[in-house]
């Protein structure tokens, strides 16, 4: 009998472990250009915050931290990312070297009091979280027909409010994301910038929500 694939559980660790990947979105018909998805996961509470860039350079990198930083109730202490060159000059396919310290995205972190982690090249279920999230997004781009940019622009952050405030997640034992972060709140407040409530999240990405998601 053939034993199904399992995935390796993460290390435990308290709130503010962010994961963090971009990806590629599809360019929409009133659209000169793709635009790309940068997306970060807290590892322990599972919330997520996204935002939309028209390119993936460090500055986009920089301004998606900063964003972040702002959004997320948490105190962010480290951040995962691959060794894409918008978060690092470490040389890619060279393990034994280490970031200069002088990459726009390592001077923020380091402004922010941020660790950053980076994963070993070749090995991208390290940031197997982001991933499986990123593959939520896929299902979304698949199934639904956008009518332009601004529509898809609109769409994910609403999936994403619906995901930190409604979605349960097995992982968070039926909980969800906001659920989570709420009760870490009361257990561990010194983690936290401020307290955590059910509209957490609804300015991901800078973009405005219409109807009733964050009233």
């Amino acid at each position: 009998m053939v034993e199904k694939a399992t995935h390796a559980a993460f290390k435990s660790y308290l709130p503010g472990y962010l994961h963090m990947d971009i990806k590629y979105l599809p360019q929409m018909a009133d659209e000169t250009s793709r635009r790309y998805l940068f997306v970060a996961i807290d590892r322990a509470t599972r919330w997520v915050y996204l935002a939309i860039h028209p390119n993936k350079t460090a500055a986009a990198a920089k301004a998606f931290l900063k964003a972040l930083h702002q959004a997320c109730p948490i105190k962010i202490t480290r951040v995962l990312t691959d060794n894409g060159k918008e978060f690092t000059d470490r040389l890619f396919g060279s393990p034994d070297r280490q970031p200069t310290g002088t990459h726009e995205f390592d001077q923020l972190c380091e402004a922010l009091g941020i660790e950053h982690r980076l994963t070993k090249p070749g090995t991208p279920q390290t940031n197997g979280m982001v991933e499986r999230f990123n593959g939520r997004i896929s299902d979304i781009l698949k199934t639904h027909h956008f009518l332009s940019g601004e529509d898809l622009a609109q769409t994910l952050p609403r999936y994403v409010f619906l995901y930190n405030n409604q979605l349960p997640q097995s992982a968070l034992g039926s909980q969800t994301p906001t659920q989570t972060m709420q009760k870490w709140f009361i257990s561990n407040p010194e983690i936290f910038h401020r307290k955590p409530d059910d509209r957490t999240g609804c300015d991901i990405g800078n973009v405005s929500l219409s109807g009733n998601e964050c009233q």
